[in-house]
């Protein structure tokens, strides 16, 4: 009974992986991963330098003591300077990937979405005048049916 559900169930997992957005989502990831490097570095390079001019440059060092005697690991610390360096790396992170990433990829997409709906505009109306026309042809043929009629 198992040999039947093996490929079934391998058959839907290899279905899973070809669907659109897993793939997507795998080269999200990768690029995620290779953009985390350029973000760290630039935290590094410039955000810290400049948190540094009124303080130090790490800002894992930033904390706050909430015990009274705190001295290396011991006592209670804050370590908000952590938070503060995560909370601009994923500022940083998310700022790029909107306006270099996801803003294009809505403007290119709204505008194919425009373009497609004024093609089948164009194609209704061009649906809507063909029809017209035979309407048209049908009236004067049954005019012209009903004109012969009379006459007989």
């Amino acid at each position: 009974m198992s040999a039947k559900k093996d490929p079934n169930v391998w058959q839907g997992f290899k279905a899973f992986l070809m669907r659109g957005n897993v793939v997507d989502l795998a080269v999200a990831v990768v690029i995620g991963a290779a953009f985390s490097n350029i973000v760290n570095s630039m935290v590094k390079g410039i955000i810290n330098p400049l948190v540094g001019a009124i303080g130090t440059q790490n800002l894992d060092n930033y904390s706050t003591c909430l015990s009274p005697a705190c001295k290396g690991t011991h006592g209670i610390q804050l370590m908000w300077g952590s938070v503060l360096g995560a909370t601009l790396t994923f500022l940083i992170t998310a700022t790029v990937v909107y306006f270099l990433m996801v803003l294009p990829m809505s403007k290119y997409l709204a505008r194919q979405e425009a373009r497609k709906k004024a093609r089948e505009g164009t194609q209704e109306v061009i649906e809507v005048t063909e029809l017209e026309v035979l309407k048209e042809i049908r009236d004067a043929l049954v005019a012209q049916r009903g004109s012969g009629h009379d006459e007989r």
